[in-house]
């Protein structure tokens, strides 16, 4: 599974960096506000679930642009073709291929692939996580105050920008900087490398989170949402960390976010 999880990530990256800086204008479209979408998500989307299916005709799918496919087998992928569309569109050269796969609603796979880089992470259940084969960890910085982080604006759920400023302003504060990447999954990836010390946005889908999840467990670290629960795949509050800061991170994000709000009116048709 691991061996078709990255043929197919690979040949929906070769599709990513054929069409880079080559999707006209009118080829963009808008799925909701401030969410666009091209040809070229969908082409990439195919591809993996056509590459997946060739191998594992039976398996289930949730994807970003097709959405659910339901069945009997304990097997689901979560796919996200081209995380950070808008960066892609844009020219900026920040997007990735997440890609993973769930067992009997357990997570037990993940791959991310930057095709810009050529970076391939990948990790399974119990046996680590890797970057092009080499194997990595997360950070070991133990107090916030040393952290550098990563975070994203709920560009699709402005109602809860006020709590998201006030809890930016609070984290900024206490750590050494923060940078806005523009695709989670290159985040979080960046977090199972130890390149970020720890990730937090609101608003993101499963397929944004899924891969990372497994990096991020598999390297050491910890996932959860703002409250410590495990319920960030469906309720789009993701924490990310190396573990060592996830309880004070935790705590200074309830300072805003006392409770669970909702992010989108239509909750329910996520899960």
């Amino acid at each position: 599974m691991m061996d078709i999880a990255i043929q197919a990530a690979q040949a929906a990256g070769q599709i990513l960096i054929e069409h880079f800086g080559k999707v006209p204008q009118g080829a963009i479209r808008q799925k909701t506000k401030n969410d666009f979408l091209s040809f070229v998500d969908e082409q990439a989307e195919q591809t993996i679930i056509e590459t997946i299916r060739s191998r594992f005709p039976d398996h289930a799918f949730l994807a970003e642009e097709s959405g659910t496919t339901q069945n009997k087998s304990p097997f689901r992928w979560i796919i996200d073709p081209l995380d950070g569309t808008k960066n892609y569109l844009s020219g900026i050269p920040v997007f990735a291929v997440s890609i993973a796969l769930q067992q009997k609603n357990e997570l037990v796979l993940g791959v991310i692939y930057d095709p810009v880089r050529n970076e391939l992470f990948h990790a399974e259940l119990g046996g680590g996580a890797f970057l092009n084969a080499e194997r990595i960890q997360v950070s070991s910085k133990e107090k916030l105050s040393d952290c550098l982080l990563a975070t994203g604006f709920p560009f699709k759920a402005k109602h809860l920008l006020p709590p998201y400023l006030n809890a930016f302003e609070t984290v900024f504060n206490r750590s050494i900087g923060m940078r806005r990447m523009g695709a989670a999954a290159v985040d979080l990836a960046y977090v199972a490398t130890g390149r970020f010390d720890a990730f937090w946005e609101l608003g993101l889908s499963p397929w944004d989170v899924a891969a990372g999840t497994v990096l991020i467990r598999e390297a050491g670290g910890s996932v959860s949402d703002f409250w410590l629960g495990d319920h960030f795949l469906f309720n789009h509050y993701m924490l990310a960390s190396n573990g060592k800061v996830q309880q004070e991170l935790s705590g200074l994000l309830r300072q805003s976010f006392p409770t669970f709000q909702p992010v989108y009116p239509n909750e329910e048709s996520l899960t």
